[in-house]
């Protein structure tokens, strides 16, 4: 069976292109310093990807502009998701950050004054073990490093690394908490044991328009990126933690794991695919067999839009007593 290609980039990617994670995450983990010049409401997120193509397995970034003091800045976050920490990841730093500079310039080519925007580089590390390594570019560099520190290249790194955070300590909206919990904790042998405190965060937003697609998501990571556990048991632990009443749920989460359509739909990051996952997923929450993955294919985004509105809906009924059971002819 395919699994999703790079687990951690998917989930990364997907979570933290949503402005609202991205300005809590923000919040949550740069200096308070470093906030206090930004304009409020002026963070924007760039469809950019900077990283090459060999080094995408282990790492993924994101850019947001921002309004600092009044002019336009960047902020850069490189997610490495390796195991262990790699020394020079200055060095992909700044090699990131000149090709932003360039594009910038190249962008503003009609400007008769054209100046460099400050780029505020933020390192996400989730690996095995404390980050060991300076954080400055000079710490790689040999000889009398000070003396001519006019004369060479230097910046420090923002960094967050999960490691030095309780669980408790982890914070930011709901999602975003899963998440960074997830990251930290996804390589632990117990994760197993784990996934219950974690995944009842989730039980606040499940109420809410996107909360079915959010635990989809979730649960899909966690099924890539960790081997030693099989579909049935996410789903197992899922159903305990969202699901008190049970109902053979966790066969039907399983399934919907396992369903390589949906791995693709995330693969890809396609909205189509999205939705499609998030229908076929309902239906099954459902016990229904309305639409397979290929008729849905032959829908336009907007109708397979409106139909995981009324499934999503349906969903959020069964879950209060005496709610009436959805039909085929009401879709």
């Amino acid at each position: 069976m395919d699994t999703v290609h790079n687990p951690h980039d998917a989930l990364f990617r997907e979570i933290y292109s949503r402005k609202a994670e991205a300005q809590s995450f923000l919040e949550h983990y740069l200096p308070k310093d470093v906030l206090d010049l930004f304009e409020p409401n002026s963070l924007d997120i760039c469809k950019d990807s900077f990283v090459d193509e060999e080094l995408k397995a282990y790492y993924s970034d994101i850019l947001y502009t921002v309004q600092l003091d009044g002019q336009k800045g960047y902020v850069y976050v490189l997610f490495e998701h390796k195991s262990y920490p790699d020394r020079v990841i200055h060095l992909q730093v700044l090699e990131y950050m000149l090709k932003i500079w360039r594009l910038h310039l190249s962008q503003h080519k009609g400007e008769k004054k054209r100046t460099l925007p400050i780029i505020l580089p933020l390192i996400l590390y989730h690996g095995g073990e404390t980050w060991p390594y300076g954080r400055r570019l000079s710490d790689l560099l040999c000889g009398p490093t000070d003396k001519l520190a006019d004369y060479i290249p230097d910046f420090d790194l923002l960094f967050t690394d999960l490691s030095d955070y309780t669980d408790d300590e982890i914070r930011g909206t709901i999602l975003s908490r899963v998440v960074l919990l997830l990251f930290k904790h996804i390589f632990d042998a117990d994760i197993r044991t784990r996934l219950p405190d974690i995944l009842e965060l989730l039980r606040a937003i499940m109420a809410q328009e996107h909360g079915l697609r959010m635990l989809e998501i979730v649960l899909r990571y966690i099924y890539s990126a960790v081997d030693s556990l099989s579909a049935e048991d996410i789903a197992e632990v899922a159903e305990q933690v969202l699901y008190e009443q049970g109902g053979g749920l966790s066969m039907t989460i399983a399934q919907q794991l396992e369903q390589k359509g949906l791995e693709k739909g995330l693969e890809k990051g396609l909205e189509k695919g999205e939705v499609i996952g998030g229908i076929l997923f309902a239906q099954r929450m459902l016990k229904l067999s309305i639409y397979d993955h290929k008729e849905l294919e032959q829908k336009d985004p907007d109708e397979l839009r409106h139909l995981l509105t009324k499934l999503e809906a349906a969903v959020l009924e069964r879950e209060q007593p005496e709610h009436p059971k959805l039909q085929a002819s009401d879709l």
